[in-house]
């Protein structure tokens, strides 16, 4: 059964990071009542294992937890695995100018987010960084291709030179 484009046809595993039980609950049923599949981490260590161990189409994880950077050290672990997760940084303080960006993170959500906003946000990331990694394969195909085409034609050359 084909798949209708647009649709997935499996659901989106997402991990979601934050020490605060509330929040944490709250957008964990925002995102599963929304058709994602969600999985917890309360610390930044809890969830560098569970990257570690696991495998998630996106990361979302509060800045602020055991230390005022821990988000940047959930980021950082992520950005590392080879399943390269999209990545987005939940704040209550959005004053962080463009740091977020040198640390790895691709979408900054500001809490409070309202739910149609947060979820156009995650979609937006979604897509976008599925595009990138679709274009990241595209080039080193493309890579390969032209390497072993130079190959080629360099063996081709010196039988040609005997």
């Amino acid at each position: 059964m084909a798949v209708p484009v647009g649709e997935f046809p499996m659901k989106r595993r997402i991990l979601l990071v934050d020490d605060e039980l509330a929040i944490l609950l709250t957008l964990r049923a925002i995102l599963e009542m929304n058709g994602f599949e969600v999985e917890t981490a309360a610390s930044s260590k809890e969830a560098q294992q569970k990257l570690r161990n696991g495998v998630y189409e996106m990361v979302i994880t509060d800045m602020r937890m055991e230390s005022e950077t821990s988000g940047y050290d959930v980021i950082r672990v992520a950005r590392q695995q080879s399943y390269d997760p999209a990545t987005a940084l939940l704040t209550a303080y959005p004053s962080l100018g463009s740091e977020w960006e040198s640390k790895g993170a691709q979408s900054l959500l500001v809490k409070p987010v309202n739910t149609e906003e947060l979820l156009r946000q995650i979609e937006a990331l979604l897509v976008t960084h599925q595009d990138q990694k679709m274009l990241g394969q595209k080039n080193s195909v493309r890579k390969a291709a032209v390497s072993n085409g130079a190959a080629v034609h360099r063996r081709a050359s010196a039988k040609r030179a005997e």
